[in-house]
């Protein structure tokens, strides 16, 4: 369904249930949930694929990485483009086939090469669910619930890492990797069929306070068709959602503080759970509970909170859009440090509560402010822009640079057994020869028949490098929580501007 042919009087604006916006909410959740289980379990199962198909950590990052984001985020904006004209419907069922069947895919491959072309595909599948995504859930709900529906819609970050972590660590205790990839590639096709089924296309500026006479729901029948596609109106559009995110002051600053934040967790995130392997020598199911069920359960909660918290503290002024994710993001950064320096799997567990808890209230708030800063018809638009620079940056950047690190620090240290500190492992980061290191431990491991100080040569310097290196992207999120903090400044202003602009009462 086009814009166009939706054309009705305002008066005959469908109604919709609250009960009936919880559906098309869990719908979407669900649909997300499995978008982050079929993209981050090569988190879990990285290990296996690791030691299997003889890979670095850079190689494992830029699976979790920039071979799944460079496509995703390619895309991300022409689909948007398609959702502020077409059916939003439609191109979210067609996308989530799409991943699911490359996900599936993924268990076939033979080697590095051919995962890495499958993980492309994947991306190209992922890139047509949150744009429009957003779009609907804006037009299901109004301004002031927006960043605690965004945030419902974003726990499937917190819930899809969890279940990802979970069952693929259960796979691989059963199974194996090429198990995994194709059972959580199948539910998919379910929910595509679901969601064609029960959601509705609703009109394009729905939830807002006023009718918008520039909308073709609320112009007559007898009114002038919308303009005909032009490439040069696309650009037109796309260069206004650019200059709203990078042209105002407040509103850069929170898109440079969620993409430095996701930057550190998509790169420690990736080698969570191959570090309690190396560390503490658990199984992949142990792994995969840990990591998912304490850590997912902290992120969902802070998810959650983060957007009804900001909505409530709004009321007291909109700087706490950008305050909220401040303090959390700077608070959760010490009790990261905790899990991993500490001396055992249990109390790096109880440590893993906490972080989630706090900086995962970024997402709601961010996600609400973009939303609310843009017209109706270029909502998809400034997802898809936001996700472009964001996940370009963060998820494709974020797992190469940790795996990139590690392998540095794994090469120092175990060229310099003796020198086991951060310091002494950042200060000689250019001197380390990671070439070496997998020479002499494929893998991460020493050849099989090689004696036992081999091993343990191997084992120790594997898992001093994953500690500091995790730690070091984690620490980016440091960066972030001042970009937030320098974002709450003007932030009031630039939204009731834009209310403005919208035609609404700026105090509304």
């Amino acid at each position: 369904m086009t814009d166009a042919t939706a054309a009705a009087p305002t008066a005959a604006r469908p109604h919709y249930s609250d009960g009936y916006k919880r559906l098309v909410l869990i719908l979407l959740v669900v649909a997300y949930t499995l978008n982050f289980i079929d993209r981050t379990i090569i988190a879990t199962i990285g290990q296996a694929i690791k030691v299997d198909l003889k890979i670095t950590d850079t190689q494992l990052g830029l699976l979790g990485g920039l071979y799944f984001a460079l496509l995703y985020t390619l895309l991300g904006i022409p689909i948007a483009r398609f959702a502020e004209r077409f059916s939003r419907v439609n191109i979210i069922t067609g996308a989530i086939v799409i991943w699911s069947g490359f996900t599936a895919l993924c268990g076939t491959a033979a080697n590095f090469v051919t995962l890495a072309a499958y993980r492309f595909g994947v991306g190209v599948g992922e890139a047509g669910l949150s744009p429009p995504a957003h779009s609907l859930i804006s037009d299901y709900f109004e301004r002031n619930k927006r960043a605690s529906a965004l945030a419902v819609y974003s726990f499937g970050i917190p819930l899809g890492s969890m279940l990802g972590a979970v069952i693929g660590g259960q796979m691989l205790d059963h199974f194996t990797w090429r198990t995994a990839f194709m059972l959580v590639g199948l539910p998919g096709v379910a929910i595509a069929i679901l969601l064609k089924l029960l959601v509705k296309e609703p009109p394009r500026g729905h939830s807002e306070p006023e009718p918008h006479p520039s909308l073709a729901e609320d112009v007559s029948p007898d009114a002038p068709a919308r303009a005909p596609y032009s490439l040069s109106a696309e650009f037109k559009e796309i260069g206004a959602v650019v200059a709203t995110l990078f042209g105002k002051w407040p509103v850069l600053n929170m898109v440079l503080g969620v993409t430095l934040v996701s930057f550190a967790g998509y790169g420690g995130g990736q080698f969570a759970p191959p570090y309690f392997l190396r560390t503490f020598h658990l199984s992949y199911g142990e792994v995969g509970l840990i990591t998912g069920l304490v850590a997912g359960l902290s992120q969902g909660i802070g998810t959650l909170a983060g957007g009804f918290l900001t909505d409530r503290l709004s009321k007291f002024g909109a700087r706490w859009y950008a305050l909220v994710p401040a303090i959390g993001v700077a608070a959760a950064y010490p009790f990261i440090v905790g899990v991993y320096t500490a001396s055992t799997w249990q109390t790096a567990a109880m440590f893993l509560l906490l972080p989630g808890l706090l900086s995962y209230v970024y997402l709601g708030p961010t996600f609400g402010v973009v939303q609310n800063m843009v017209p109706t018809h270029r909502r998809a638009t400034a997802t898809a822009i936001l996700f472009f620079f964001l996940n370009l940056i963060a998820l494709g950047g974020g797992p190469p640079f940790a795996g990139w690190v590690i392998d540095h620090f794994s090469a120092f240290h175990y060229a310099h057994p003796d020198q086991g500190g951060l310091w002494a492992a950042v200060s000689h980061f250019f001197q380390s020869d990671p070439g070496a290191f997998q020479a002499a431990c494929p893998g991460g491991a020493a050849p099989k028949g090689a004696p036992a100080e081999a091993a343990a040569a191997c084992s120790g310097a594997l898992v001093l490098g994953t500690r500091h290196g995790i730690l070091v992207a984690y620490a980016v999120s440091l960066w972030a929580a001042f970009h937030y903090l320098l974002g709450s400044f003007g932030l009031k202003q630039a939204l009731a501007q834009a209310r403005v602009e919208r035609g609404e009462d700026a105090n509304d």
